[in-house]
């Protein structure tokens, strides 16, 4: 019987909110996704240092060779970078952290970086829709995009609004809210993969009923990318 023919990417681009932001959704992403899921399920995983609301791993160092094609055409053309794009973090990601000990960081939206010129990605591996990706605007700035030249400005007026509103709820947000409007939202598939700036602001989409498993198998498992121009 004859293998079955892995299917090709499909790769669409548009652009959201009042700043036009580009985003890339890319569905068969990977030519094996089983294959990965398998691999996370042989890794150690561990907290990480940043505001992750969960455990990490390093990926496969063959993960991306596959995918180099469609890397330089996204990099390039919906993102404008020149050149082979440097890897600075890929790793499994499995979301696992209970709401009620949620930081105020993780219950709002937030950005990957704010330096120019770096793009981040999410691949969703889950068999289940375990959640997507949210893109938001900060109401009151209108900052859809948090570059060097709005991060003071950004974070003070978070900060005055927290004080005066207190926080929000201990929960991850899903939707619009008082403070931030929900501009769009990537539905997770499995073997799909969203690229955005690392500048925009966004969130993990964290379903009321997703079993927050540390097994790979079971919880919301995706491969986190972070990406700059050389």
């Amino acid at each position: 019987m004859a293998a079955s023919a892995v299917p090709a990417p499909t790769i669409v681009g548009r652009r959201i909110g009042n700043e036009h932001e580009p985003i890339v959704i890319v569905d068969d992403f990977a030519p094996d996704p089983a294959a990965l899921r398998d691999f996370a399920a042989e890794r150690t995983f561990g907290i990480p240092v940043t505001a992750y609301p969960g455990i990490r791993a390093p990926a496969p160092p063959t993960y991306l060779d596959a995918a180099r094609p469609i890397l330089a055409t996204i990099f390039g053309q919906a993102f404008g970078l020149t050149g082979a794009a440097r890897v600075i973090d890929l790793c499994f990601a499995i979301v696992t952290t209970p709401r009620e000990r949620l930081t105020l960081e993780q219950r709002i939206p937030h950005i990957d970086g704010a330096e120019p010129g770096r793009v981040a990605m999410v691949h969703f591996l889950s068999k289940a829709d375990h959640g997507g990706t949210a893109f938001f605007r900060h109401r009151s700035t209108g900052f859809e995009t948090i570059g060097p030249d709005r991060t003071a400005a950004y974070y003070a007026t978070l900060d005055r609004e927290v004080r005066r509103d207190g926080p929000p709820p201990a929960d991850y947000i899903r939707g619009s809210t008082a403070q931030f409007e929900c501009l769009c939202e990537v539905v997770a598939k499995p073997n799909r993969a969203v690229f955005y700036r690392s500048a925009l602001l966004h969130s993990g989409v964290i379903p009321p009923d997703l079993p927050l498993s540390p097994d790979p198998r079971v919880g919301r498992l995706t491969i986190t990318g972070f990406f700059a121009a050389r």
